[in-house]
């Protein structure tokens, strides 16, 4: 019996495409352009943005802190500020849930109450919005925890002020927010401006009666000490009223 022995090299010959079965290479041709046009259909993949958590409570943090609270309230600061930023999308503020916002800064405020970081954020990042009702959030926020510490807590709300008068337009705000900063702000290293910004506003409001009261005031209590600053302010409340 004479045995039909192929060769490695006969064996591994490519065949000519002329050989193929036509129907095969149409068929294959189909199955290609069917490939290309289902990718081309196809939606590109789109970042989407990861909503902001609620924030859980105090006490579960504190388990979590191992026993520094300081550090981890600097961690989700950092968490908060980045979230604006996901991968693959940017995430306007004005976009972002404010309640939500607020009840993380409000978190981290208390696990570090000696920072002053969560305020200040509030009232010159997040109230800078264009959205009046989401800069009423971040600004009653500020507010009420310079109530609980107004000796350290008094920078971020001279920016409320700032931001109720010039963003808002909302000088009874402004007056509301300056005359706390006036009554409850007890040291003696706080620029005086700072406590005359009530002076100010009053004067804005076209209530010089009442800004003439409070000068003379300021200098009968002492915090007005010198002359020549109570004749400048004394001479600009004149001025405003013969305008």
């Amino acid at each position: 019996m004479k045995l039909n022995i192929l060769s490695w090299h006969d064996m591994n010959r490519e065949r000519p495409v002329s050989a193929v079965p036509r129907p095969v290479v149409f068929l294959f041709a189909i199955a290609l352009l069917l490939q290309i046009l289902w990718h081309t259909q196809q939606a590109k993949p789109v970042a989407r943005a990861t909503e902001l958590s609620t924030a859980p409570s105090l006490a579960l943090l504190k388990v979590f802190s191992l026993g520094d609270p300081v550090s981890l309230s600097r961690l989700l600061m950092l968490r908060i500020q980045s979230f604006d930023n996901q991968p693959g999308i940017s995430i306007p503020f004005s976009k972002l849930d404010y309640k939500k916002v607020v009840s993380w800064l409000r978190l981290i405020s208390r696990l570090d109450q000696n920072s002053q970081y969560p305020y200040l954020i509030a009232a010159r990042v997040y109230a800078q919005v264009k959205d009046p009702d989401k800069k009423r959030i971040m600004l009653n926020f500020v507010h009420d925890g310079f109530l609980q510490n107004p000796d350290l807590q008094w920078p971020a709300m001279v920016h409320a002020v700032f931001i109720a008068k010039h963003r808002l337009e909302d000088l009874e705000l402004a007056l509301k927010y300056a005359k706390d900063i006036r009554l409850h702000v007890n040291r003696d290293d706080i620029p005086s401006w700072v406590r005359q910004m009530e002076l100010f506003v009053l004067e804005e409001m076209g209530d010089l009666e009442s800004a003439r009261v409070l000068l003379g005031g300021f200098l009968e209590s002492g915090l007005i000490e010198n002359e020549r600053e109570f004749r400048f302010l004394q001479d600009r409340l004149g001025a405003a009223n013969s305008n």
